[in-house]
C-alpha cells in the first residue's frame, strides 16, 4: 500500500506483458485506489511499452516481489512461471491474481493451494467464464429455483482456429490448456464434483497437432457423484467464430446460456433471416467479463472479502483435466475419489 492525499493507494504488479497482460493491466488501471507500479516480462521491449502506456515501471521479478509497497501481484505470464510466481507472492504476503492454470502438474499445483493458505493472502485465479454477464444470469436463475433441480449440463466450447503447434506442444495439450475452462463451468454450473470422467477426442483440423502429441476435437462425459451428468464437445475449429454456449436441464424447465454477437441485428428477406456470426475470439466475447473479475478481485482484497473462482477451485478443473486426458489416453472411464 501507499499513502496518497486521497488515501491509501494498492500498488500492483503485473507479470506478462502479452495479450492477456494487457486486457488486465488497462482493467485494474481503472479501478479506484488502485496503481499499476510495475510490469515484469522477459521481453523488455513489452514490458516497457505496457508501462509507458499506464506511467508504470520496468522490474525484474525480484525487483517487484522484493519491493514491500506492492500489494499484490497480477500474474499473466506463461503457464510454466505460475506456481513459481505464486509462490513468490504468498512469501511476500502478497495477495494474487492468476490466469488459468495453476500449473500443469497437480502436486506442483497443491502446493501452491497449500502455500497461499498458509500465507494468509487472497489467491483467486482467472476463470473469467464465471464474470460473464449471460453465464452468471444462468447461475443466478439456476439458484433461485426456476428450473428445479439441474439435471444435465451440455457445453459446446469451440475456437475459430488452434493456435501454433510451438504453442501446443508446451500447453499440457488440449484438456488442461482449453477444457479446463469447460470443467471450471461443470462444477460452477452443477454445483457438484465428478465421480467418473470418460473422454475421447481426434485430430481433425490438423495433422501436425497429432504429430505433436495432442489432439483437437474431444467430447467428454462427466457422471457427478449426486448422479447429473455433464457433456462438454470441444474443437480447435469453428469456422463462423467463437462458439460458447450452454444449457442445463432441470426437473422444471430448461435454461441456455447463447453466444455473444457483434451486434443485434436481425435481417429478414424472401431468402433468408440472418443474424451475425458470434465474436471473433475470447477477447472479444470475454471482454465484460475480463473487467468484471478484476474489479472482483480487487475489491475481494480492499474489502476482505472471499473471491468467486479460489485457487481451490484451480486445482480442482487440473484435476478434471488430468483425468480426461487420462480417459483418453487410455481409452477408459476414469474413476475419481
Amino acid at each position: 500500500m501507499t499513502e496518497t492525499a486521497g488515501g491509501k493507494t494498492l500498488d500492483v504488479a503485473v507479470f506478462g506483458a502479452g495479450r492477456i497482460g494487457r486486457i488486465h493491466a488497462a482493467n485494474l488501471a481503472r479501478q479506484p485506489s488502485v496503481r499499476l507500479k510495475y510490469v515484469v516480462d522477459v521481453n523488455r521491449e513489452a514490458a516497457a511499452a505496457l508501462a509507458a502506456q499506464h506511467g508504470a515501471q520496468v522490474a525484474d521479478v525480484d525487483g517487484a516481489m522484493g519491493d514491500a509497497s506492492i500489494g499484490a501481484t497480477v500474474i499473466c505470464s506463461s503457464t510454466d512461471t505460475h506456481a513459481d510466481l505464486i509462490l513468490k507472492s504468498a512469501a511476500a504476503k502478497k495477495h494474487v491474481f492468476c490466469e488459468k492454470p495453476v500449473d500443469l502438474a497437480i502436486e506442483r499445483a497443491r502446493e501452491c493451494a497449500d502455500a497461499v493458505t498458509r500465507a494468509g493472502v487472497v489467491c483467486m485465479i482467472g476463470f473469467q467464464r464465471r464474470f460473464d454477464p449471460t453465464f452468471a444470469a444462468v447461475k443466478a436463475r439456476i439458484d433461485a429455483g426456476e428450473i428445479g433441480t439441474p439435471e444435465m449440463l451440455v457445453v459446446t466450447s469451440r475456437d475459430p482456429g488452434a493456435p501454433p503447434v510451438e504453442y501446443i506442444k508446451h500447453s499440457g495439450g488440449i484438456f488442461k490448456d482449453m477444457l479446463i475452462h469447460d470443467f471450471d463451468i461443470f462444477r460452477w454450473i452443477l454445483d457438484d464434483e465428478a465421480a467418473t470422467v470418460h473422454a475421447t477426442g481426434s485430430c481433425l483440423t490438423d495433422p501436425a497437432i497429432a504429430e505433436a502429441g495432442d489432439i483437437d476435437s474431444t467430447a467428454v462425459t462427466i457422471r457427478t457423484k449426486r448422479g447429473r451428468l455433464c457433456q462438454i464437445n470441444t474443437t480447435r475449429r469453428a469456422a463462423y467464430g467463437y462458439d460458447q454456449r450452454f444449457e442445463v436441464l432441470g426437473s422444471e424447465g430448461m435454461l441456455q446460456a447463447g453466444n455473444v454477437r457483434p451486434t443485434e441485428v436481425v435481417a429478414w428477406s424472401k431468402r433468408a433471416v440472418a443474424i451475425d456470426v458470434p465474436e471473433a475470439f475470447f477477447l472479444e466475447r470475454y471482454r465484460a467479463a475480463y473487467a468484471d473479475e478484476i474489479a472482483h478481485f480487487f475489491a475481494a482484497v480492499t474489502e476482505g472479502k472471499p473471491v468467486r473462482t479460489t485457487v481451490a477451485d484451480g486445482l480442482k478443473a487440473l484435476e478434471l483435466a488430468e483425468a480426461a486426458t487420462q480417459s483418453w489416453r487410455e481409452g477408459r472411464i476414469v474413476q475419481l475419489g
